[in-house]
């Protein structure tokens, strides 16, 4: 049983961009479906795909490389929020990340969503991971 699947999701993708693998696959969960989707809308994967087969599913992401000089698009992949001291933040404290050039992924009452949106749409929520 792992304490905490976020963090263990974030840890498998950063070993896969390590190891310059092309495809990473990670015991499905909808908190972890949903972060998917918001890397993919904000460009720091090429592509995703929900297994349902089993109990649990699975989730394949095709991570992104660049073509030219072989970088990947995610540099730091980072948990901010932990089961052991969890951070929150209203829509006026919202940390930006290198100024705006990466995001913050925030859980929220209206779902989840990047710090930038979170912003406009004036909610606050649990700050998950920082991507740049």
């Amino acid at each position: 049983m792992l304490t905490d699947p976020i963090a263990d999701y974030l840890t498998r993708v950063r070993n896969a961009i390590k190891a310059r693998h092309r495809v990473v696959e990670i015991p499905a969960s909808n908190l972890k479906k949903e972060i998917t989707k918001v890397l993919f809308e904000k460009g720091y994967i090429q592509s995703f795909k929900f297994d349902d087969n089993g109990p649990q599913g699975t989730i394949k992401i095709a991570l992104k490389y660049n073509p030219v000089t072989k970088q990947p698009a995610i540099v730091k992949l980072q948990r901010v929020s932990k089961p052991g001291l969890r951070q929150y933040a209203g829509a006026a404290e919202v940390p930006r990340v290198l100024s705006g050039l990466g995001i913050t992924i925030i859980s929220t009452s209206k779902g989840v969503m990047t710090d930038k949106e979170a912003r406009t749409m004036n909610v606050g929520g649990e700050l998950l991971c920082q991507v740049y």
